[in-house]
């Protein structure tokens, strides 16, 4: 049975219509208490709570991306696509809304991979007073395309440059791999490209 605007009403008239229809009496209550009971009202505390973590998680990832710019990247810049971390927080909320303490159970490590090796920037603990639960393995890409290369070249030539003039510039896919630390279920793997 479908919900609609015209059937979610209890009042006596709508009722008694379906009843004329040949609908038996014990499965339309039924029904219409399913609907009383099923769709809760918006919360919208949630809302604006799962946006400020969203907010903080973004914050988190990009300061682990600007603390290891000089001595993990050897750059200068790190040139990041728009809304990449947003995303990126977005599916971090979304693999851990299935998980027992939720976010708060959480460890993520964050890694770029440039040229087909992995660098490890950073381990996040999201709530350390609370034992981890699962893992997150995030994987920053490096844009792959040629004219930084060749940018690069001429920068790291000339007689003022220096080994932090370069400028990273990331890809806009990524790789977030979950783990369930006491499950003996297996691994989730997210690539976006």
């Amino acid at each position: 049975m479908v919900a609609t605007g015209s059937l979610s009403s209890k009042n006596s008239a709508s009722i008694a219509e379906l009843l004329d229809r040949g609908y038996h009496p014990g499965s339309l209550l039924t029904d219409f208490d399913y609907w009383d009971y099923v769709v809760p009202e918006p919360n919208f505390n949630e809302v604006i709570f799962e946006e400020t973590t969203c907010q903080n998680l973004v914050k988190m990832l990009e300061n682990c991306l600007s603390k290891s710019k000089q001595t993990k990247l050897g750059c200068s810049k790190v040139l990041v696509p728009e809304k990449l971390t947003q995303r990126i927080a977005q599916d971090v909320l979304r693999l851990s809304s299935t998980e027992p303490c939720g976010l708060r159970g959480c460890v993520m490590h964050v890694n770029m991979e440039i040229e087909n090796v992995c660098k490890k920037l950073d381990r996040i603990v999201c709530d350390s007073s609370v034992v981890p639960t699962f893992e997150l393995t995030l994987v920053f890409k490096q844009e792959n395309c040629s004219w930084t290369s060749f940018r690069d070249f001429f920068f790291s030539r000339g007689r003022f440059s220096s080994g932090l003039r370069r400028t990273l510039i990331l890809s806009s896919g990524f790789r977030l791999v979950k783990k369930k630390l006491y499950s003996l279920i297996g691994t989730t793997v997210i690539e976006e490209c």
